[in-house]
């Protein structure tokens, strides 16, 4: 079933490779913003991550309109849907006001209590499992805005060391994607196939819910076990001011319009006309409110829209690709891919292929979770976290090696549970099988595969040699 390739899809592959080695390099242009002074916006802007999959998207439609006219252009713009973009952005500002965090806090805070740990460290051990456990309810991008607020103001602005903010990071992201698979319309990938393939939130949540609440756990446990020290010194409780509290009504008209957002995400039209609502009460009440996060949400809407944008011309190969492995190879290749390109645009894709066995479908799914937080683009969420917590690392930019490093164990935690408890993990040290799956593969899904740890490797390198000359 391999697609006609043309010229627009062959740029459009180069484009989109382009894109991700750009976002493995913003930490090099970030350095460049504070030594070449010169033109040090325009290294800040190439040097954001929210502004990576944008910006080559726009030179993709450039492209588009010069070589085949506007209208082409226009019409590729119409057929991509820019509702996740949309929802994103509207989540990200409503879950991150300050009616919606005091409740929220004051949630982990009650089952804090319970915990036979200090309030800051069992603060910080809920926020990384309950929290993204709560994402099967309130949704994923609504889920990581919470948790990566409260992160910031308990660990992320006291002074912690670089080990502790990246290894957070890493299971955050990691913990967010598949700590939303109870249901079938909180995570981006399950939302994707849910409807075509007929899952419901009773078969989510007793095909995958047991897997991903154990990942969840252990990866928040071993975490703050490994930090328990030094988050005990450095972790502070969140503030309880009561003479600057939010009265409980208007704690309750803000959850009541989150859940409609909620409940209306694949309605732009209904949930944008909820937003303007909000907008209009913050205006009204400004005193409830701090700082609404709107740039930080346009910023990420735009990196998600550059996403929708890019992933269009990526179906002739990676729909083909999908197509052709077995059930077993589908798993391991979905989690790898997913460091490449969106975890949603690979289950969609992979919904389009007919015919396919319950193993395919749960193969590709578990795959894409399990894989979700190894790069900023794998998981929709992930730009909402990485806006909110970048300004607290050096150079007030995240390293996409670090992530990838500090992601590696607890995706590892999420492979053992999502395959493991099924009987199958002796395939993951099975070397024979290994073996076929490689000499299985053609040489551009090889090169593919390998391509972020190519780039990973030579972030290194840069890093280590900036160092050297600093």
């Amino acid at each position: 079933m391999t697609a006609s390739i043309g010229t627009l899809e062959i740029v459009g592959a180069a484009l989109f490779a382009l894109a991700v080695l750009h976002t493995f390099s913003t930490r090099y242009f970030e350095h460049l913003a504070h030594t070449r002074t010169a033109h040090a916006g325009l290294w800040h802007l190439l040097g954001e991550v929210e502004t990576v999959f944008g910006f080559w998207a726009l030179i993709l439609i450039v492209f588009m309109a010069l070589a085949y006219g506007w209208g082409h252009a226009s019409a590729y713009l119409d057929s991509r849907h820019f509702v996740e973009p949309m929802f994103v952005f509207v989540i990200m500002v409503i879950a991150a006001s300050r009616p919606v965090m005091q409740i929220a806090s004051d949630s982990v805070q009650a089952v804090g209590r319970l915990l036979p740990a200090r309030p800051a460290v069992a603060q910080y051990f809920l926020s990384l499992s309950l929290v993204p456990l709560l994402g099967s309810l309130i949704t994923e991008p609504a889920a990581m805005t919470l948790a990566a607020l409260m992160l910031r103001d308990s660990i992320f602005t006291t002074g912690a060391s670089s080990r502790l903010k990246y290894a957070t990071l890493g299971v955050l992201f990691v913990n967010v994607s598949i700590g939303g698979v109870l249901t079938n319309f909180a995570a981006p990938p399950v939302l994707m196939v849910a409807a075509k393939w007929e899952w419901t939130t009773g078969f989510m949540f007793s095909v995958f819910g047991a897997k991903a609440v154990i990942a969840v756990l252990v990866n928040a446990l071993v975490l703050t076990l490994l930090f328990r020290r030094e988050l005990s010194a450095r972790a502070t409780p969140a503030a309880h001011n009561a003479e600057g509290r939010v009265p409980a009504a208007f704690v309750a008209v803000n959850l009541a319009i989150l859940a409609a957002v909620v409940f209306t995400n694949h309605l732009p039209e209904a949930f944008m006309g909820i937003f303007l609502l909000f907008l209009g009460l913050a205006e009204a009440y400004r005193r409830h409110h701090h700082r609404l996060l709107l740039r930080e949400g346009l910023m990420v809407a735009f990196f998600l829209a550059g996403l929708v944008v890019l992933g269009g011309q990526q179906r002739w190969w990676l729909q083909d690709l999908i197509s052709r492995l077995d059930e077993s190879t589908l798993f391991y290749s979905a989690a790898a891919l997913t460091a490449i390109t969106d975890n949603a645009a690979l289950t969609y894709l992979g919904s389009l292929v007919d015919g396919v066995s319950e193993e395919f479908k749960y193969s590709l799914v578990a795959g894409a979770v399990a894989g979700g937080g190894l790069t900023v683009i794998a998981n929709a969420p992930n730009p909402a976290g990485f806006a909110i917590l970048k300004d607290h690392f050096e150079d007030q930019s995240i390293n996409a090696l670090g992530l990838f490093v500090a992601a590696l164990p607890p995706t590892l935690v999420a492979i053992v549970c999502f395959r493991g408890i099924q009987g199958q993990l002796a395939e993951i040290v099975d070397w024979d099988l290994w073996a076929q799956w490689f000499d299985g593969l053609d040489r551009s899904f090889l090169f593919l595969l390998i391509l972020p740890l190519v780039v990973a490797a030579v972030g290194l390198w840069a890093e280590f040699a900036r160092r050297r000359d600093g």
